[in-house]
């Protein structure tokens, strides 16, 4: 018989400590080679470490929710061979680690599996939507059973409804007696003045409906792993960024139908348009009017660093929580070459596939609850940059053209900004030169 211990690997560059966010095994469990056993996260990656031995666990080093310090012991294995071997696992082996998530958190939308095709302000659940329609055909007959329900228990209600005078109802109520427990003594049925008042002196009173039980329990839930992660960065940007909200309606009627043309007989190698495309490129051309708007911050150097390539996060609800994928140079892709890689990260940040590469590096951020984007929002920006855009649903509202009002489909942007970095005016600015393209989307597409 041995021992072998399992020390926390160097996850990453610069990396001193991971936080334990899962146990795969509990002492006296037989492990096998190559069998994950935890799981840990740093700041910016998930990952998984396995066993390189086979044998029985007899001690683990740390709970849930622990920050273990790189080279610190982790897991002790009894083995077979006779052989005790106190030090580090091999690097090697240690180090085959997968990559499930990486937080740099904005706002979110929904990640749906309808969502590989873009993630965008338009977005619902094409299935949910399928179920609606498939259902709307039963609408009307079970409105019509409802219906005919309700009158059913409405006649036996007025059946059931004791004889007796206004009078007689009113001593009754007051004396908080319920007419249906009392005798009637009076001709064809009618409760009568003594039968009420016989009955409270008897002392009787109706059945009473079992009270409601009162609930008293409370459950504590530690914050661990991404979730952990996710209030530690929400924390960071409030407690550092002054947040100015900046909200714009916006008509997007032009661009739907300019949408719905394009939609309507695409390339089998087109991927279906959703609205987001259609702002990342409206974005791309206003920041290179406001490049203050295209930075990262750093607080701690007080250094704005201007970027010219424009790296566009999308902020994304999966599974497991937050994750901003970013769509790289967006300035150099068209609107469906940006459909396709929103698309594809995706799909990759709902599976939890999404490499490091793809989900940090984002120079501006796009949050956009999809078809439950509200009337506005305050979205947090995500730190170290200086500004994020929040994408609210597209709703028919009355909309007033000089002279009369008519249905237009309006949608808000409600978009956040580092006051320390961008002023009032240059926010407006911003803003309303996207509100600009999107209303006239013909000027997305000229170049210059």
């Amino acid at each position: 018989m041995g021992e072998f211990t399992i020390k926390m690997p160097d996850v990453g560059e610069g990396v001193a400590e991971a936080e334990l966010v899962e146990w795969h095994v509990k002492a006296g469990d037989p492990v096998r080679e190559d069998m994950v056993i935890a799981a840990v996260m740093t700041d910016k990656a998930t990952v998984e470490i396995p066993s390189p031995v086979t044998g029985t666990v007899i001690w683990l080093g740390a709970e849930v929710g622990d920050k273990i310090a790189v080279k610190a012991p982790l897991v002790r294995i009894e083995t077979n061979d006779g052989a005790t071997r106190p030090g580090d696992a091999p690097a090697a082996e240690i180090a085959s680690v997968s990559t499930a998530q990486v937080i740099d958190v904005g706002e979110s939308i929904e990640v749906t599996p309808a969502a590989t095709a873009g993630t965008d302000a338009a977005l619902a659940d094409g299935r949910q939507l399928r179920q609606t329609k498939k259902e709307q055909a039963h609408t009307d007959v079970v409105h019509t059973d409802v219906a005919q329900t309700d009158r059913a228990r409405l006649d036996r209600t007025e059946i059931d409804k004791p004889l007796a005078s206004p009078s007689v109802r009113r001593v009754a109520r007051d004396a908080g007696v319920d007419l249906r427990q009392i005798k009637a003594s009076g001709p064809g049925g009618r409760i009568l003045h003594e039968d009420v008042e016989q009955f409270i002196a008897r002392g009787e009173s109706p059945p009473q409906a079992p009270a409601m039980a009162r609930k008293t329990s409370s459950e504590e839930v530690k914050l661990t792993g991404l979730r952990r992660r996710i209030a530690e960065k929400m924390t960071l940007s409030t407690s550092r960024i002054p947040h100015i909200t900046y909200v714009e309606e916006v008509d997007m009627t032009a661009l739907e139908e300019l949408r719905n043309t394009m939609n309507r007989d695409p390339k089998p190698e087109q991927p279906k348009l959703t609205v987001l495309p259609f702002l990342m490129r409206a974005i791309v051309k206003a920041v290179a009017d406001q490049p203050n708007i295209n930075a990262t911050f750093d607080d701690d150097k007080g250094i704005l660093t201007r970027h010219g390539a424009v790296h566009i996060g999308i902020a994304a609800q999966t599974p497991a929580g937050l994750v901003v994928p970013v769509v790289k140079n967006a300035e150099a892709r068209s609107i469906f070459d940006c459909a396709i890689e929103m698309g594809r990260l995706a799909e990759a940040a709902r599976t939890g596939t999404a490499t490091r590469d793809e989900l940090v590096g984002s120079t501006i951020t796009i949050s956009s609850l999809g078809a439950l984007g509200g009337i506005v929002s305050t979205p947090v920006i995500n730190h170290p940059e200086v500004a994020i855009v929040g994408v609210n649903k597209i709703a028919i509202r009355p909309h007033w053209d000089g002279t009369q009002f008519v249905p237009r489909k309006m949608m808000n942007l409600s978009s956040s900004f580092d006051h320390r970095i961008i002023d009032g005016w240059d926010a407006a600015t911003f803003v309303q030169r996207v509100r600009l393209l999107l209303e006239t989307p013909a000027l997305i597409f000229i170049e210059g």
